[in-house]
């Protein structure tokens, strides 16, 4: 494991530990935002398959009203009626906040809150199961914009999750580890000098006590 090139001091001690105490904080409460994020993330991986499930079972009963209709109608009566809309549709895009992640918020509005404003035709030359698919067509519109959400937010969670998943990476196997053999190092060292210390002090005192005796024998 690498250590990093400091200063063997007492005060680079006090430093580093403080530094490491900060960073296994930061572990702790980064892995704690993985572990929320990946929670959220899989609440959403479960809502976009039942709303892909919901959007593809309405899309085929739309498809399968419109072929019924094309087979009672003129092609180009159905043509003409489906021509101009009634009505007109406005979406809006806003963000909110999930998990520290901004994420968008859909949401639409229609030019007439009217029901009957849906049928972009007069009734008398068109069939019920035409009226049925565009009744069904309509309903289709938030589903849509309700799975897009829930797709787009589960991917930035799923890019917000790897970001995070490397820097808990990044301080558990480099960053803890370096700063733990770095500070033994440096308390090997330091111990190291303490017992030279010692000794050459012991040394000192030893030399000392025998030039004292040497000295009170002449």
């Amino acid at each position: 494991m690498a250590v990093l090139q400091v200063n063997p001091t007492r005060m680079e001690l006090s430093r580093l530990k403080k530094r490491l105490t900060t960073s296994m904080r930061g572990h702790k409460l980064l892995k704690d935002k993985r572990d929320d994020l990946m929670k959220k993330f899989l609440e959403l991986i479960r809502e976009n398959m039942e709303l892909r499930t919901q959007l593809e079972e309405k899309m085929a009963d739309v498809y399968a009203g419109f072929v019924i209709a094309g087979a009672q109608m003129d092609d180009a009566v159905l043509q003409e009626s489906l021509m101009l809309p009634q009505t007109q549709v406005y979406a809006e895009v806003n963000t909110r906040n999930v998990m520290s992640v901004d994420v968008p918020d859909f949401s639409f509005s229609e030019s007439s809150s009217e029901k009957r404003d849906i049928y972009p035709y007069g009734l008398a030359f068109t069939s019920g199961e035409l009226d049925s698919s565009v009744e069904a067509l309509s309903e289709v519109l938030p589903l849509m914009l309700k799975l897009a959400q829930a797709e787009k937010t589960a991917q930035l969670l799923a890019e917000e999750i790897e970001k995070t998943r490397r820097r808990v990476n990044a301080l558990e196997y480099v960053q803890i580890p370096t700063l733990q053999e770095t500070i033994k190092s440096i308390t090997m060292k330091l111990d190291e000098n303490e017992r030279s210390n010692l000794a050459r002090l012991m040394k000192i005192k030893d030399m000392m006590i025998a030039q004292h005796y040497g000295a009170a024998e002449k």
